[in-house]
Order: structure tokens, then sequence, then C-alpha cells
């Protein structure tokens, strides 16, 4: 299927400003410069010889899933029978009011310790059923079906698939078993925008054609249960959860945007944010501060966060947020709209406070961290599907996407509705 998608002009009006934004948010729009060179509506870019091979992708639809049983911080504590002071200290002032988890309870109502196979096999089920409903949503969102999808990215680090979770995808829903497809495995929490980035890539290589990009995290089948406070922090603040996008490059070849697309279009608020670009920076001198690795006396895997990641975090947030902005001829002030990866309180904080953010800034942050604790790869996708249902968005409004993990590695994109 081929779809076509208009392109909005951006209002410099001040009837066009977020009514809601914080300081950070201005009226600022500007001609982006290479390397991402985007025309004008009707014109060619300088020296462009194909309209289509400088066409950005375009975020058609977004859908989001969740898996297990909603648990609030008190009921954890109490289902695993955790009663030091320091342990219960960490999950009380985590900022998570309930997070969705798919645990094993005996018929005593308690729960009891999984062996790494289960674990491998319950990460299989989850993360398969999430993205498919995820993927099912996203499209749905976007007027599109599952014939439509030519190309799917898949994202996961909470177990190892092989086939992959691609081809899992793909067997459960009945999509085209033909699907171009690739699978990001073991990059953490930060994957989603790199997946993002190779997901838009192809959709720009190949004009209006389908691509979907899909996180799913199952974080339940990554957990160790023993009375350290390394575990105590990574047991208070994951849960499950799958986000997937989908990818439109408009086609010139395409009359008018006659399709089953412009319906989503139609909806109030613009809901298509065209992406402009990316930055990422591998922080590494603090390599092993966020990794997963093997276990020998627990005989699995496990996570490990150091307690100065948000520090680390912090100090170079500014670093690819400024290098990201620059290449487009932007400044901070210029962002309407900050989405990024619900990695912790402190986390969030130290980044807030580095790019000079203000809560209300970050706030489908926060929300997304209250209500489902941190979910991984696709954390930044459940900010973002809240921000489109806020309707707070006008054209012409920058957008940055930011997420964080393994490495330490910080992933940015901007995005322009």
């Amino acid at each position: 299927m081929t779809i076509a998608i208009g392109t909005q002009t951006p209002d410099t009006t001040e009837s066009a400003l977020h009514p809601t934004a914080g300081p950070s948010a201005g009226p600022a729009v500007v001609a982006l410069t290479h390397p991402w060179p985007v025309p004008a509506p009707g014109e060619a870019a300088p020296g462009a010889t194909d309209r289509a091979s400088i066409a950005a992708a375009t975020i058609a639809g977004v859908g989001t899933a969740v898996a297990g049983t909603a648990y609030s911080q008190e009921d954890l504590l109490d289902l695993f029978a955790i009663t030091d002071p320091k342990v219960r200290s960490v999950f009380s002032n985590s900022a998570i009011h309930r997070r969705f988890l798919t645990v094993p309870i005996s018929p005593d109502g308690a729960t009891f310790d999984e062996p790494q196979g289960d674990l491998l096999r319950k990460h299989k089920a989850v993360a398969v059923d999430m993205g498919a409903r995820a993927l099912t949503a996203a499209l749905a969102d976007a007027g599109l079906g599952l014939a439509d999808v030519e190309y799917l990215c898949c994202v996961t680090s909470t177990g190892f698939l092989t086939p992959g979770l691609t081809a899992l995808v793909i067997r459960e829903l009945g999509i085209d078993p033909g699907c171009h497809r690739v699978d990001v495995v073991g990059m953490g929490c930060n994957a989603g925008l790199n997946a993002l980035n190779a997901t838009a890539n192809w959709a720009k290589a190949n004009p209006g054609r389908v691509a979907v990009m899909v996180c799913a995290e199952a974080c339940s089948a990554a957990y160790v249960m023993d009375s350290t406070m390394r575990t105590a922090v990574v047991n208070s603040l994951f849960g499950d959860g799958g986000a997937a996008l989908v990818l439109v490059a408009p086609d010139p070849a395409a009359a008018t945007a006659s399709t089953a697309s412009t319906a989503v279009e139609d909806r109030g608020a613009p809901r298509r944010p065209r992406i402009l670009g990316f930055a990422s920076r591998i922080i590494t001198d603090a390599f092993d501060a966020m990794r997963y690795d093997w276990d020998d006396a627990q005989h699995r895997f496990s996570f490990f966060l150091d307690p100065d990641i948000p520090y680390v975090v912090g100090a170079n947030a500014s670093i690819v947020v400024d290098r990201l902005l620059g290449r487009a001829g932007l400044r901070r002030r210029d962002i309407g709209h900050w989405l990024v990866h619900s990695g912790g309180k402190k986390v969030i904080d130290a980044v807030r406070v580095n790019l000079g953010l203000t809560r209300h800034d970050v706030r489908h942050t926060t929300g997304v961290l209250r209500d489902y604790g941190n979910l991984s790869s696709g954390s930044f996708l459940f900010s973002y599907e809240r921000l489109l249902r806020e309707r707070a968005v006008e054209p012409g409004d920058y957008g940055v996407l930011m997420t964080m993990g393994p490495g330490s590695t910080i992933e940015t994109a901007l995005v322009q509705w």
C-alpha cells in the first residue's frame, strides 16, 4: 500500500504557541540545515535531485500495551516478603505508584523463585503478546492494517530469542512472511531510539511504504530476588510494557494525501511529527555503570545500576542535546515538548536540572514513571502517546526524544509537527 502524507507549514504566529508549556517553549521555527535538509512545501532542497531521497520519515501511529497484574509498591513488598527497612525505603521513595508485572503466584497467595529457563520462557510469551498488541494498536491509530506492514524492527533486552522477536510477532499476527525485519537485542533502555533511527531510515529510503518499530520488555523476566541493595534498586523500578510506532515517508509520486492516513490528521491536534535527526553519546568512562550480566551465585542474569547513574546522565545530557539542536540551528528554548525516558526519579531530576527544564516539561515522563515504572526501551513512547492525548501540540512545534541506557549511553532525536 502506498501512502501519501500531507506536509504542514510551520506556524510562527503567537496563536501557534503551546498554551500550557513551560518557559522552555518558544515560537521559533528555524530552517534546518545540514545534515537534515527539510524542503519547504512544494520546493526541492538545495542540490537535491530527488525529493524522495531527502523526505523525512513521519510518525503515523503509536500504540502501547502492558502485561501481568498492576501492583503498588506496597503490594510488592508484601508479596516478596521484604522486611529490610533500607530495601523498603527504596521501594517507598521511588515515585512509582504502580507497575504491571508478571509474577508467579502459588495457591496460598505467595510468590516463588523462577529458574533462568522459566524466566526465558516467560520473556518469550510476554514479549510476543505485548509486542503484538502494541503493534496492532499503532496500526489502528494510523488507520492501517497488518497487510500494510513491509518492515518490522523489534527491540528487547529482557531475554534472548532465536528465532528473534520479529519472526515470532510476524507468525503470531499473520504478517506477510516476506516482511523486511531486524532485531535489536541487548542494547537496554536507550534502544528504542537506536531502533527508531534504523526504522526511520528504511522508511525514508522507501517512501510511501509502512515501517513499524516495536519495543517489548518483559522486565519481570529479568529479576533476581536476594537481600542485596543492588537487586533492591532494580526490583523497585521496572515494569512490563510494550510500545510501537508506525513510520511512513511522503511519496512524491502520489498526487494527494487521500488515503486512510489523512483520517488521523483530521482528529484535531496535529499528530504526525517528522523525524529530523538523531544525536548519540556513549559515556565511556561509565561503561560498567549500567549492565546486565551473569550472576554465578544466582545462576541467572542480573541487572546492575550504579548509584551514580543520575549524576553521570545529568552531566552529559546537555552535551548530546546541544549537539542535536545545534545541527538544526535550534536552541533549547525553541523546544516545546520534551519526551524523556522514565529511568527513575533521580535520573529524571538530573536531566531536568541540567537541561534547565521545568517540571511541566517532563510531566509525561514523571507520569509514566508513576503509573508504570521504568518500562525500559519503550518508556518514551508511553510519554509520546500521553502528549498526543493531551492535544497540546501545535503545527511547527519541535520536540526532543531522549533515552538513556547501558554504555552508559544517551540517545536523542529531534521531531517537528
